[in-house]
């Protein structure tokens, strides 16, 4: 009791402040437990509605993948596709096969039997797709080669060759419908003698068919070779178009 006596008052106001800071923070405590465990279910509830929509997934996925790996291919993108090859180069190689061979009976003709067109599906170089290539087969040495390595003149051979291998094979697809007319600009000036001869002999077949071939060129020798020439006069004026038919010399 003395002891007891000896110590200062009680202080009954900071007693109850300490109480009210006590419960307040229970409260608090208590709040924060209510909404872990509010958090806790919807969590639950959340990892249920993740697991089975991973499962209603698993077939979606696969179905993409399938999907996806065939956009690839089609696409030429795919690591499976070797030749980077479009679908739609894919189909076009078909007919572009029909047009080089089409081509070649014409091509052979203005080349004197060196060169035969073929199609190749190689791999290109580098990011460049594969599918629509062509090369030459050179009956002088044997090689097949890309038409690239062709001279201006032996190109323009090729270039002729298969415009007219393409009419053929429309002609073919169209149910006989003929492309009746065909007009080619410049290019002869890069050409031989001889090679323009050939060429000239190949279009003249086919006039003879009943076809219209119109030539735009500043080559002289030609003159000799068209029947029916539309010239354009320049002079000072102004340009002035002249008809005239001449007698032509085989």
């Amino acid at each position: 009791l003395t002891a007891a006596a000896a110590l200062p008052p009680a202080d009954a106001d900071a007693a109850q402040r300490a109480t009210d800071e006590a419960t307040r923070r229970l409260r608090e405590a208590s709040a924060a437990e209510d909404a872990a465990r509010t958090r806790c279910a919807e969590l639950d509830g959340l990892t249920r509605q993740a697991v089975t929509g991973a499962r209603e997934l698993a077939p979606l996925r696969e179905a993409y993948e399938r999907v996806a790996r065939l956009a690839n291919l089609a696409a030429g993108t795919s690591s499976e596709n070797e030749h980077r090859m479009r679908l739609e180069s894919y189909v076009l190689a078909a007919r572009l096969e029909q047009v080089a061979k089409a081509a070649t009976a014409r091509l052979s003709r203005m080349s004197a039997g060196r060169f035969t067109l073929v199609h190749s599906d190689a791999r290109a170089g580098g990011r460049a797709r594969s599918g629509l290539g062509l090369h030459v087969i050179d009956a002088w040495t044997g090689a097949e080669r890309d038409t690239a390595t062709l001279s201006g003149g032996e190109t323009f051979s090729a270039s002729l060759a298969l415009a007219l291998g393409l009419a053929d094979v429309v002609t073919d697809e169209a149910g006989g419908t003929r492309l009746e007319t065909l007009f080619i600009d410049e290019g002869f000036g890069s050409l031989d003698e001889q090679t323009l001869d050939e060429i000239l002999d190949v279009l003249d077949s086919l006039r003879e068919r009943d076809r219209c071939v119109g030539i735009v060129s500043h080559v002289a020798d030609l003159r000799q070779r068209v029947p029916v020439q539309l010239e354009v006069v320049k002079s000072r004026h102004g340009s002035t178009l002249h008809h005239r038919s001449v007698p032509v010399h085989g």
